[in-house]
Protein backbone atom coordinates (compact mmCIF):
# COMPACT_ATOMS: atom_id res chain seq x y z
CA UNK A 1 0.00 0.00 0.00
CA UNK A 2 1.20 3.72 -1.23
CA UNK A 3 -0.07 6.48 0.72
CA UNK A 4 0.16 10.16 -0.02
CA UNK A 5 -0.24 12.34 2.86
CA UNK A 6 -0.77 16.20 1.79
CA UNK A 7 -2.35 19.26 2.56
CA UNK A 8 -1.38 23.12 0.94
CA UNK A 9 -1.27 24.27 4.08
CA UNK A 10 1.38 23.74 6.83
CA UNK A 11 1.12 23.33 10.60
CA UNK A 12 -1.59 20.81 9.94
CA UNK A 13 0.85 17.75 11.51
CA UNK A 14 1.58 15.99 8.37
CA UNK A 15 4.53 14.42 9.42
CA UNK A 16 2.66 13.57 12.81
CA UNK A 17 0.37 11.89 10.40
CA UNK A 18 2.82 9.92 8.70
CA UNK A 19 5.14 8.82 11.26
CA UNK A 20 3.33 8.26 14.09
CA UNK A 21 -0.37 7.13 12.90
CA UNK A 22 0.45 5.66 9.61
CA UNK A 23 3.88 4.06 9.47
CA UNK A 24 3.51 2.02 12.39
CA UNK A 25 0.04 0.61 11.15
CA UNK A 26 1.02 -0.10 7.63
CA UNK A 27 2.98 -3.48 7.26
CA UNK A 28 6.50 -3.02 6.00
CA UNK A 29 5.75 0.48 4.60
CA UNK A 30 9.05 2.89 4.11
CA UNK A 31 8.40 6.65 5.03
CA UNK A 32 9.73 8.96 2.46
CA UNK A 33 9.94 12.49 3.37
CA UNK A 34 9.93 14.98 0.13
CA UNK A 35 11.44 17.64 1.66
CA UNK A 36 11.81 21.62 -0.03
CA UNK A 37 14.80 21.92 -2.02
CA UNK A 38 16.66 24.97 -3.29
CA UNK A 39 15.74 25.01 -7.11
CA UNK A 40 17.27 28.11 -8.22
CA UNK A 41 20.02 29.08 -5.45
CA UNK A 42 18.20 31.39 -4.62
CA UNK A 43 15.29 31.81 -1.47
CA UNK A 44 12.76 30.29 -4.03
CA UNK A 45 11.54 26.09 -2.50
CA UNK A 46 10.08 24.13 -5.19
CA UNK A 47 10.10 20.35 -6.12
CA UNK A 48 12.73 19.61 -9.01
CA UNK A 49 11.00 17.59 -12.15
CA UNK A 50 14.04 15.27 -11.68
CA UNK A 51 13.08 14.68 -8.04
CA UNK A 52 9.48 13.46 -8.92
CA UNK A 53 10.46 11.44 -11.87
CA UNK A 54 12.99 9.34 -9.24
CA UNK A 55 10.23 9.26 -6.28
CA UNK A 56 7.73 7.65 -9.08
CA UNK A 57 10.23 5.67 -10.37
CA UNK A 58 11.37 4.33 -6.76
CA UNK A 59 7.34 3.70 -5.96
CA UNK A 60 7.56 0.86 -8.72
CA UNK A 61 10.33 -0.84 -6.59
CA UNK A 62 8.68 -1.35 -3.53
CA UNK A 63 5.65 -2.53 -2.22
CA UNK A 64 4.35 -0.06 0.14
CA UNK A 65 5.23 3.66 1.49
CA UNK A 66 4.14 6.38 3.19
CA UNK A 67 5.08 9.85 1.54
CA UNK A 68 5.13 12.82 3.62
CA UNK A 69 4.77 15.39 1.11
CA UNK A 70 5.80 19.21 1.90
CA UNK A 71 3.64 22.32 1.53
CA UNK A 72 5.95 24.15 -0.03
CA UNK A 73 5.70 21.33 -2.72
CA UNK A 74 2.61 20.15 -3.09
CA UNK A 75 1.69 22.69 -5.93
CA UNK A 76 4.20 21.22 -7.90
CA UNK A 77 3.55 18.00 -7.51
CA UNK A 78 0.06 18.35 -8.28
CA UNK A 79 1.77 19.74 -11.35
CA UNK A 80 4.12 16.91 -12.43
CA UNK A 81 1.32 14.00 -11.89
CA UNK A 82 -0.74 16.03 -14.58
CA UNK A 83 2.23 15.72 -16.87
CA UNK A 84 2.93 12.74 -16.09
CA UNK A 85 -0.15 10.95 -17.05
CA UNK A 86 -1.65 8.48 -14.70
CA UNK A 87 1.61 8.73 -12.13
CA UNK A 88 -1.50 9.50 -9.45
CA UNK A 89 -2.55 5.96 -9.64
CA UNK A 90 1.20 5.02 -8.04
CA UNK A 91 -0.66 6.31 -4.29
CA UNK A 92 -3.36 4.35 -3.25
CA UNK A 93 -4.70 6.61 -1.37
CA UNK A 94 -4.06 10.59 -0.15
CA UNK A 95 -4.39 10.83 3.49
CA UNK A 96 -5.21 14.75 4.14
CA UNK A 97 -4.52 16.18 7.64
CA UNK A 98 -6.70 19.09 8.74
CA UNK A 99 -6.99 21.00 12.03
CA UNK A 100 -9.87 23.55 13.63
CA UNK A 101 -8.16 26.93 12.27
CA UNK A 102 -10.27 27.99 9.35
CA UNK A 103 -7.06 29.20 7.01
CA UNK A 104 -6.34 25.59 7.21
CA UNK A 105 -9.67 24.31 6.51
CA UNK A 106 -9.87 27.00 3.47
CA UNK A 107 -6.15 25.06 2.48
CA UNK A 108 -7.96 21.57 2.69
CA UNK A 109 -10.91 22.34 0.59
CA UNK A 110 -8.24 23.79 -2.45
CA UNK A 111 -6.14 20.36 -1.80
CA UNK A 112 -9.17 18.46 -2.01
CA UNK A 113 -10.48 19.95 -5.52
CA UNK A 114 -7.01 19.65 -7.04
CA UNK A 115 -6.84 16.39 -5.89
CA UNK A 116 -10.73 16.27 -8.06
CA UNK A 117 -8.98 18.24 -11.33
CA UNK A 118 -6.47 15.58 -11.28
CA UNK A 119 -9.03 12.62 -11.35
CA UNK A 120 -8.72 11.01 -8.14
CA UNK A 121 -11.50 9.04 -6.65
CA UNK A 122 -13.54 10.50 -4.05
CA UNK A 123 -13.07 7.23 -2.08
CA UNK A 124 -9.25 7.40 -2.64
CA UNK A 125 -8.76 10.18 -0.43
CA UNK A 126 -9.34 10.35 3.50
CA UNK A 127 -9.30 13.06 6.11
CA UNK A 128 -7.60 13.02 9.40
CA UNK A 129 -9.33 15.18 12.06
CA UNK A 130 -6.00 16.90 13.31
CA UNK A 131 -5.43 19.19 16.71
CA UNK A 132 -8.93 18.27 17.78
CA UNK A 133 -10.62 19.63 21.29
CA UNK A 134 -11.47 16.62 23.48
CA UNK A 135 -14.99 19.00 24.32
CA UNK A 136 -15.90 20.57 20.86
CA UNK A 137 -17.25 17.44 18.27
CA UNK A 138 -15.97 18.11 15.09
CA UNK A 139 -18.79 19.01 13.49
CA UNK A 140 -18.31 22.09 15.22
CA UNK A 141 -14.80 22.62 14.98
CA UNK A 142 -14.82 22.17 11.09
CA UNK A 143 -18.05 23.63 10.03
CA UNK A 144 -16.70 25.20 6.75
CA UNK A 145 -14.91 22.03 5.34
CA UNK A 146 -18.16 19.05 6.34
CA UNK A 147 -20.05 22.07 4.64
CA UNK A 148 -17.88 21.97 1.53
CA UNK A 149 -18.40 18.31 1.36
CA UNK A 150 -21.91 17.75 1.65
CA UNK A 151 -22.03 20.09 -1.44
CA UNK A 152 -19.20 18.63 -3.56
CA UNK A 153 -17.85 14.87 -1.58
CA UNK A 154 -14.54 15.04 -3.21
CA UNK A 155 -13.31 12.83 -0.40
CA UNK A 156 -14.67 9.91 2.36
CA UNK A 157 -14.96 11.30 5.64
CA UNK A 158 -15.52 9.74 8.93
CA UNK A 159 -15.04 12.09 12.20
CA UNK A 160 -13.96 8.97 14.09
CA UNK A 161 -11.16 10.12 12.17
CA UNK A 162 -9.99 12.04 15.31
CA UNK A 163 -6.43 13.26 17.02
CA UNK A 164 -6.71 15.62 19.98
CA UNK A 165 -3.96 17.64 21.27
CA UNK A 166 -1.64 15.98 22.97
CA UNK A 167 1.97 17.03 24.94
CA UNK A 168 3.76 13.80 23.41
CA UNK A 169 4.02 15.62 19.82
CA UNK A 170 5.98 18.65 21.19
CA UNK A 171 7.87 16.32 23.19
CA UNK A 172 8.91 14.25 20.57
CA UNK A 173 9.76 16.95 17.45
CA UNK A 174 12.78 15.17 16.27
CA UNK A 175 12.58 12.52 17.76
CA UNK A 176 12.58 9.10 14.75
CA UNK A 177 10.87 6.94 17.40
CA UNK A 178 7.33 6.68 16.68
CA UNK A 179 4.97 6.74 19.58
CA UNK A 180 3.66 2.69 19.54
CA UNK A 181 7.69 1.92 20.33
CA UNK A 182 7.31 4.35 22.57
CA UNK A 183 4.09 2.89 24.40
CA UNK A 184 5.65 -0.37 24.18
CA UNK A 185 8.96 0.66 25.81
CA UNK A 186 9.16 -1.85 28.60
CA UNK A 187 11.65 0.25 30.99
CA UNK A 188 10.53 0.53 34.75
CA UNK A 189 11.88 4.29 34.70
CA UNK A 190 10.05 4.69 38.06
CA UNK A 191 12.67 1.76 39.27
CA UNK A 192 15.22 3.11 38.03
CA UNK A 193 14.50 6.96 39.61
CA UNK A 194 14.70 5.06 42.74
CA UNK A 195 18.00 3.88 42.44
CA UNK A 196 20.09 6.58 40.88
CA UNK A 197 21.26 8.86 43.47
CA UNK A 198 22.19 11.96 40.63
CA UNK A 199 19.35 14.62 40.52
CA UNK A 200 20.24 15.61 36.35
CA UNK A 201 19.95 11.92 36.08
CA UNK A 202 16.42 11.19 37.68
CA UNK A 203 14.83 14.20 35.93
CA UNK A 204 16.20 12.81 32.84
CA UNK A 205 14.18 9.55 33.47
CA UNK A 206 11.17 11.43 34.60
CA UNK A 207 10.65 13.02 31.20
CA UNK A 208 11.43 9.96 29.66
CA UNK A 209 8.24 8.30 32.12
CA UNK A 210 6.13 11.14 31.56
CA UNK A 211 6.61 10.75 27.35
CA UNK A 212 5.84 6.86 28.19
CA UNK A 213 2.54 7.48 29.73
CA UNK A 214 1.39 9.92 26.99
CA UNK A 215 2.42 7.44 24.20
CA UNK A 216 0.26 4.83 26.57
CA UNK A 217 -2.80 7.35 26.16
CA UNK A 218 -2.49 8.23 22.75
CA UNK A 219 -1.75 5.20 20.85
CA UNK A 220 -5.48 3.54 21.17
CA UNK A 221 -6.51 6.81 19.67
CA UNK A 222 -4.32 5.94 16.66
CA UNK A 223 -5.73 3.10 16.71
CA UNK A 224 -9.20 3.96 16.74
CA UNK A 225 -8.22 6.68 13.91
CA UNK A 226 -6.72 4.66 11.44
CA UNK A 227 -9.41 1.73 11.89
CA UNK A 228 -11.78 4.72 10.99
CA UNK A 229 -9.85 5.29 7.83
CA UNK A 230 -11.00 2.14 6.76
CA UNK A 231 -7.24 1.66 5.70
CA UNK A 232 -7.19 -2.02 7.98
CA UNK A 233 -9.96 -3.65 5.28
CA UNK A 234 -7.81 -2.44 2.28
CA UNK A 235 -4.43 -3.47 3.06
CA UNK A 236 -5.97 -6.55 4.21
CA UNK A 237 -7.44 -6.97 0.85
CA UNK A 238 -4.13 -6.16 -1.15
CA UNK A 239 -2.70 -8.61 0.93
CA UNK A 240 -5.13 -11.74 0.48
CA UNK A 241 -4.74 -10.49 -3.25
CA UNK A 242 -0.93 -10.66 -3.39
CA UNK A 243 -1.00 -14.28 -1.86
CA UNK A 244 -3.53 -15.37 -4.04
CA UNK A 245 -1.61 -14.39 -6.84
Amino acid sequence: MKIAVINFSGNVGKSTVARHLLLPRIHGAELIAVESVNADGGGNQALRGRQFVELQEYLQTIDSAVVDIGASNLEELLSLMQLYRGSHEDFDYFIVPTVPALKQQQDTIATLIELGRLGVAPERVRLVFNMTEATTPIEESFYMLLAFLAEQPLAQVNTACRIRMNDIYARTRGNRTDLTTLANDGTNYKALIVKTPDIQEKLALAQKLATQRLANWVVPEHDACFTALGLREAQESQTETGLAS
